[in-house]
């Protein structure tokens, strides 16, 4: 999100920056903002009482968007003979093994998710100082270590995100583009909410979501009731 610029300026007009919505007010808001030059991407940001240092505290997990996300996704699997066949059947975009390895660690990637079939980890590990830090790491925790190739394919293409609450407790999430539909956003935004719900560390301690906001690339950013994150009228599409 930018703060500088007219159409930022102008985008915030009228906008009470600390009121709390529901969510479909929310995203109604983000939609009524002034268009970019390209389709924007509609994110929601929490900010959890947790303490990531903490290793039962540590939030990483996946979420299926019902929606998808809007951004065509290209899938990399490391596999070999039978799985690597099946990989280009689902439709996987780069396949390989260790030569896909050794492109890796040269630094030509040409893909926005990996995943691996398990006895191609220690392999694939040798890269992990490159594909780590870009979050690409396959993990088996997010299902993209497994033998069922087609179905993680499928399951990164359908619209399935990974998600990581960073050291101070911020959890960043797409939830679509400007361009859908309000009711789209909407169940995207509620299925996000559930998965956080539902992953809340047994062992955090006061109020789990402190604070919830949604924002377009180049909008401003709405604040949602943290006390109640799924409460929302009806939206018409």
């Amino acid at each position: 999100m930018s703060g500088h610029g007219k159409r930022f300026a102008k985008s915030i007009e009228g906008l009470d920056r600390e009121a709390e919505h529901t969510p479909s007010e929310a995203i109604r808001l983000v939609k009524g903002f002034p268009n970019a030059k390209f389709d924007e991407t509609v994110e929601v940001a929490f900010r959890l009482g947790i303490d990531t240092r903490k290793q039962d505290q540590a939030l990483r997990g996946t979420v299926s968007l019902p929606h998808g996300t809007g951004k065509s996704v290209r899938v990399a699997v490391f596999a070999q003979g039978e799985k690597a066949r099946e990989a280009r059947d689902a439709g996987a975009d780069v396949v390989g093994s260790s030569e896909l390895v050794e492109q890796v660690m040269k630094g030509e990637i040409d893909f926005d998710a990996a995943i691996a079939t398990p006895d191609m980890m220690a392999e694939v590990g040798k890269a992990g100082r490159v594909l780590g830090p870009r979050g690409l790491m396959p993990n088996p925790k997010t299902g993209t270590v497994t033998n069922d190739i087609a179905k993680a394919v499928a399951d990164v293409k359908g619209g399935r995100i990974e998600y990581r609450a960073d050291r101070t407790g911020i959890l960043h999430l797409i939830i679509g583009k400007k361009s859908f539909e309000e009711r789209a956003l909407l169940e995207n935004y509620l299925a996000v909410v559930d998965e956080v719900l539902k992953a809340k560390p047994s062992s955090a301690k006061g109020r789990y979501i402190q604070s919830l906001v949604v924002s377009s690339t180049m909008g401003p950013g709405v604040r949602i009731d943290p006390t109640h994150p799924r409460e929302a009228e009806a939206v018409t599409a």
